[in-house]
Parts: C-alpha cells; structure tokens; sequence
C-alpha cells in the first residue's frame, strides 16, 4: 500500500514540475487551448498508467514524445474525418468520377479509349508542373499507396508538410483538369 501511495506522490510531483511547461509546448501546436488541455489530459493518463514511471531515464523527453503522438494522433484523426465529410458531401450518384474515366475497361469504344487517353496525358502534363516535392507525396500517396505517415518517415519530414505538399498537389491537378472534365460532362 505504500508502494502505491509513493507511486501517486511521484505522479503528482511529475504534473506539478512539468505542467506549465508541457502545456506551453503543446499549445504551441494546436489551434486551442481546448485541444492543449485536451492533449495534456491524455498525456498525464498515459503517465499514469506506465507501471513504473520512475523508472523512465528523461521524463521530459518522454513527456514531449507522448506529446507530440498525442498532437499527430490528434491531426490525423481530424484529417480522417474531414476528408470523409468532405466525400460525402460532394457525391451524387449521377456524377461523373474522374477515376471512373481513367479505370474505365476497354469497352471497344474508340470515343471512350481516346477520352481515356486525353485525361491520362493531361493528368501527367498537370503532374509534371508540380515542384519535385508535391509530384513526388502525390505518387507516393495515390499511385503507390503509401500513408502520409509512412511518406514522412522516408523523406524525413514533418507529417504536417507532407500534408500540406499533398494539398497543394490536389488543388493543382483539380484546377489544370478542372475544364476537361466539364467539357467531358457536357459531351
């Protein structure tokens, strides 16, 4: 029992040293005091939940690793949400998808086959304008199907540039083949 009584002291010990500081360092990456307190909360859970929490060598470096998981689990799971809101929003069932036209099969239709062949040289002139960096995320994430996560673990980068880089490399392709495609749906 005293075992654990020491275990809480310690913990309380632990919030109190590095609360203010770890709430600075949050803060600093979120958009809300709310997401910070939020986050910090989760921190000092998963703190208390290690079975020896004396035992971590650097609390701060670990506190700060916690953090930052916590900060782009955060990030991620609103980019997940949003991108499904925004895929709901957007679909009809009488649109026409783009990638529809792009995996078509070959149904002999020469009209189709050449349609297919105009949007795939436009696609990749449209590519090819972006700078190294956005063509490459681009790649990675939609023809080879690597996460964006796993695109910033090889390239070194902040998971946040990686998202960014993608952004813009979808406002570019949409904008270059935006007039394709609604001269193909007034076809």
């Amino acid at each position: 029992m005293a075992e654990i009584a020491a275990e809480k002291n310690n913990i309380i010990q632990i919030i109190k040293s590095y609360s203010r500081q770890l709430f600075g360092f949050i803060r600093s990456r979120v958009p809300t005091n709310e997401d910070a307190e939020d986050i910090l909360q989760d921190v000092w859970y998963q703190l208390s939940n290690q079975p020896s929490a004396d035992e971590i060598e650097s609390m701060s470096g670990w506190l700060h690793r916690v953090a930052r998981n916590k900060i782009t689990d955060k990030y991620r799971k609103k980019k997940e949400q949003s991108l499904d809101d925004y895929a709901g929003m957007e679909e009809d069932e009488d649109a026409l998808n783009i990638a529809d036209i792009l995996m078509a099969e070959d149904d002999g239709n020469t009209d189709t086959k050449e349609l297919q062949q105009l949007f795939w040289d436009a696609f990749f002139n449209a590519l090819e304008e972006l700078p190294a960096n956005q063509r490459d995320v681009f790649i990675l994430n939609e023809l080879e199907d690597k996460t964006l996560q796993q695109i910033a673990d090889m390239q070194g980068e902040n998971l946040k540039t990686i998202i960014s880089r993608k952004r813009y490399a979808v406002n570019h392709l949409r904008k270059r083949l935006e007039d394709l495609y609604n001269e193909f749906i007034n076809y």
